[in-house]
């Protein structure tokens, strides 16, 4: 058997390889998605001080700060036991919106467009951000624009663009300046233009890549997303849900703290990414996904107009619920919109420049969990602590990770598809990593394994020769 290795993924956010197995006729006989780093935020939290975490877990990825901020404060507000006054809560959605906002341009902009409007065969020298600003020079502007957007919002709010330690226990530290306020309200046109101009713009180029949207991750699986009471798309405080592969609900109303009833977690000897899986269904058949396309799939509407008349379309075009990975992208645009729309609807609340924007408490609850959905999918922070309130055990279930099963299986079916082993072309294997990039997959964010990875460490000696081995 022969085996072609892609190492690195390109053009994602962490790192990772792909192994594709080879029969002796050439074609696929299987692959395995390896996360290749491990960060252990989760051990060498152990000790700190709760409301440490925030701006420590903060530091797992440098893409998404705000939602490792957000998530670990509101496990934070539950070990203290409190809410947030009104305006912080409202303050902390505002700048969970400008994260995405600037996520999520920078993962349709930066890292996926080159496939779409370069070609997935293009030269690999020239398939890239360089290359769409040649090529063209409006949809890159657009991306830089819409990105700068939303860090300015995040700087604005927090006067720092990148691992703020403005969200704070009990809500955040200072209230928004009606300067600031006005700063970004005299934004939103614009970039809201610019989503509405790229969303019309990819539905017009949709019809070239129907292989790609047959071929990408059409697996059905089950789906999980937070709502609001009436069914909503909700990113900051809402309620977790699932929906089966035909879109029947097959659980609701969960709680973050409830997280465990339905989330199992198992390792994988491959891979430092753990897979978590739905329990009532057991491991490995509990395959679910999370993120943008799994949030459409599970709200009944964005409560935003213009992003509620492009869900509508988008279940016109690709189905209810929509299988194929390759409508992440889409999906990621629909929610860019509605980010935009949101903004403007917090700025107008008049209460938003309230000065009360943080509660104060001490240690009343031994243990806490906050969730919320991160640009990626569902984030989960679950904190232990002594009377004192140090960290006694920390975990935490990424968004990339709940993706897990979904990615190794969307993996093998690109492969399968696409790749010849008898006639190798660059283009084949660029499919296989674009699957990837669809998931926008945060590998950073990989925190940890659970002891059961089947590591091998080898002592190697000045000649080259395998001097001892350990594991494997």
């Amino acid at each position: 058997m022969k085996k072609i290795t892609i190492d690195p993924v390109t053009r994602i956010e962490g790192h990772a390889k792909i192994d594709i197995y080879l029969d002796d006729d050439g074609r696929v006989a299987d692959t395995h998605f390896h996360v290749t780093q491990v960060r252990g935020f989760e051990k060498f939290t152990e000790g700190r001080p709760f409301y440490e975490m925030p701006s420590i877990t903060a530091r797992i990825c440098g893409i998404c700060p705000v939602s490792h901020l957000l998530a670990s404060a509101k496990a934070c507000d539950a070990i203290m036991t409190v809410a947030p006054p009104e305006a912080g809560t409202r303050l902390r959605e505002l700048v969970h919106c400008g994260q995405f906002v600037q996520s999520h341009a920078l993962s349709f902009f930066y890292l996926s467009a080159p496939d779409f409007l370069l070609g997935f065969d293009s030269d690999a020298a020239r398939r890239n951000v360089f290359g769409l600003i040649e090529e063209n020079p409006d949809a890159a502007r657009s991306g830089v624009a819409l990105r700068k957007f939303g860090q300015e919002i995040i700087e604005g709010l927090a006067k720092e663009r990148i691992h703020a330690s403005w969200v704070v226990p009990g809500g955040v530290n200072a209230p928004l300046a009606a300067e600031v306020r006005d700063r970004i309200l005299a934004g939103v046109p614009a970039a809201r233009s610019m989503a509405v101009r790229t969303l019309e713009f990819f539905k017009s180029i949709l019809d070239r890549f129907d292989e790609e949207i047959a071929s990408f991750g059409t697996t059905p699986t089950m789906y999980a997303g937070m709502v609001d009471d009436g069914g909503g798309l909700q990113w900051y405080d809402g309620l977790l849900q699932f929906k089966d592969a035909e879109g029947r609900i097959a659980a609701a109303d969960i709680r973050g703290r409830d997280y465990a009833e339905f989330i199992g977690e198992a390792a994988l000897k491959d891979s430092y990414l753990k897979a978590p899986y739905f329990k009532p269904i057991g491991y490995p058949a509990g395959v679910y996904r999370v993120g943008p396309l799994a949030r459409l799939n599970v709200a009944d509407a964005c409560n935003t107009p213009e992003a509620d008349r492009e869900l509508a379309e988008f279940r016109q075009r690709c189905g209810a619920p929509a299988h194929s990975a390759f409508h992440y992208h889409y999906a990621r645009l629909i929610e860019l919109l509605h980010a935009l729309e949101k903004i403007e609807l917090l700025l107008n609340d008049p209460d938003i420049l309230d000065p009360h924007v943080r509660s104060h408490a001490a240690v009343n609850c031994l243990e806490g969990v906050g969730m919320i959905e991160a640009p990626r999918g569902v984030l989960i922070h679950h904190y232990k602590v002594d009377e004192t309130g140090a960290i006694k055990w920390a975990n935490l279930i990424v968004a990339t990770g709940h993706n897990n099963l979904a990615i190794n299986r969307s993996v093998g079916q690109v492969a399968r598809r696409f790749v010849d082993g008898t006639q190798l072309k660059e283009g084949m294997l660029n499919r296989v990593s674009a699957v990837v990039r669809a998931y926008d997959p945060c590998l950073s964010c990989s925190t940890h394994a659970d002891g059961t990875l089947d590591m091998v460490v080898r002592l190697i000696g000045p000649d080259g020769s395998l001097l001892d081995k350990l594991g494997g």
